[in-house]
């Protein structure tokens, strides 16, 4: 578990990092930024890579969290560099982090409170 809560608050971490590159920015100003592609595809890449390290224990207790997709986009990123999507990178981040990361803190949490 402790491997699994390093992990956890390195997912925050990153995801946090995203939410201040992208506040205030429109669409089109990150498709015309590249150093905000960079700063957000970099944090994602941490969360795909911290997502993939975390125990199979932990994954099971939390199936409403999909796992694989989230380790996939890691893999596309890394993997499919010139083949990536910026709108969908854009969707992901405004649409679907912010509930992600409250999904982990909410689990980082439970972690936390039954150590002690």
């Amino acid at each position: 578990m402790r491997k699994d809560r390093a992990y956890l608050k390195h997912i925050i971490e990153a995801a946090s990092n995203i939410e201040k590159f992208i506040e205030g920015v429109y669409k089109e100003d990150f498709l015309a930024n590249v150093e905000k592609q960079y700063a957000v595809l970099r944090g994602l890449e941490i969360i795909g890579e911290a997502t993939k390290n975390l125990s199979e224990g932990l994954k099971s207790k939390h199936p409403q969290i999909p796992w694989k997709e989230i380790a996939g986009m890691r893999d596309k990123l890394i993997h499919q560099y010139f083949g990536v999507d910026l709108d969908l990178v854009w969707e992901t981040v405004r649409m679907k982090l912010p509930e992600f990361k409250t999904q982990i803190s909410e689990i980082l949490k439970e972690i936390e409170a039954n150590q002690t």
